[in-house]
């Protein structure tokens, strides 16, 4: 309960950290009542495919039936941006928990015991680092195929090097403090040492780094079904939704902005939804960072 309190005093104190999190329990409650926002049409095994009404390539702009218009392939869009944000929170959550697990996880063994441990851990994480992280994120999609599943694991791949490094370093600057060596003269174990003190004095950079790079996962999803390498065609994606806008961005001859709401309502979902995490992360680092707290 203090915990919540002392959250709550310091978003209250930064405008900008109330606006991400309105943003981001906005999109929540948009998730989690997507069911009842846009119902899945009867007979639709999976809710996650875009329910289409024809298959003319043209966009169609907003109407009765279909009040965001539709895209390419006439998917509808408000169907696809309102189970979009599900995609985007499983995406967010799954992959950053994950990334979080196995980084602290070999960041912790690196750090902690060091030698030939540490070395043969930080060249793998080397060489994961040598590969740009977008190019290593296509390779690994294309090779599992097109799914979601895939542009998870793909982003894990890419992603947890970093968090390793991190918690690895803290670590290092952790362990051989005095109170580390008075717990393993007492007989602890090196388990009971890593939980109960080097883990807690050394892991809040890595959940600062997640909190910010929640939108960053989110993006990198969206890159990639951008490309055509992500989830399978007609998923509610945010991404590959505009990706079906790209040939017409600039319209027609007679109106540029002919098309403007297949590209510009999935963009925005995007973009608002990055910010939101962006300003909460910022208040959030200035939380559990001890060294901001203290100014």
């Amino acid at each position: 309960m203090k915990g919540l309190k002392f959250f709550f005093y310091h978003i209250r104190r930064n405008p900008l950290s109330i606006i991400g999190l309105v943003l981001i329990v906005t999109f929540a409650i948009i998730a989690i009542f997507a069911p009842l926002i846009a119902p899945t049409p009867e007979g639709q095994f999976d809710s996650y495919m875009i329910p289409r009404d024809g298959y003319a390539s043209t966009p169609e702009p907003p109407s009765a039936e279909h009040i965001f218009g539709t895209t390419q392939g006439q998917y509808d869009i408000f169907y696809g941006v309102i189970w979009g944000t599900r995609t985007a929170f499983q995406v967010g959550f799954i992959v950053m928990g994950a990334v979080l697990v196995i980084g602290i996880l070999l960041g912790s063994i690196a750090g902690y015991f060091g030698g030939i441990i540490d070395e043969i851990i930080m060249r793998i994480t080397d060489i994961f680092l040598a590969f740009p992280p977008l190019i290593l994120a296509m390779a690994v999609t294309i090779a599992l195929g097109p799914s979601i599943q895939s542009v998870m694991a793909a982003i894990i791949i890419v992603t947890w090097p970093s968090y390793a490094r991190v918690i690895r370093g803290d670590i290092l600057a952790v362990r051989e403090e005095d109170y580390i060596e008075a717990s393993r003269s007492v007989g602890s174990s090196h388990l009971r040492v890593i939980l109960r003190h080097v883990l807690p004095n050394s892991i809040y950079p890595v959940f600062i780094m997640a909190s910010l790079d929640i939108g960053a996962v989110v993006l990198t999803a969206a890159a990639l079904s951008f490309l055509g390498l992500g989830v399978p065609e007609g998923y509610a994606d945010w991404g590959q939704m505009i990706n079906f806008a790209r040939n017409w961005i600039i319209g027609t001859s007679e109106n540029t902005f002919a098309y403007w709401h297949a590209v510009t309502i999935p963009g925005l979902f995007i973009f608002f939804f990055v910010m939101g995490w962006n300003l909460l992360g910022d208040s959030l680092r200035d939380i559990l960072d001890p060294r901001l707290a203290r100014r």
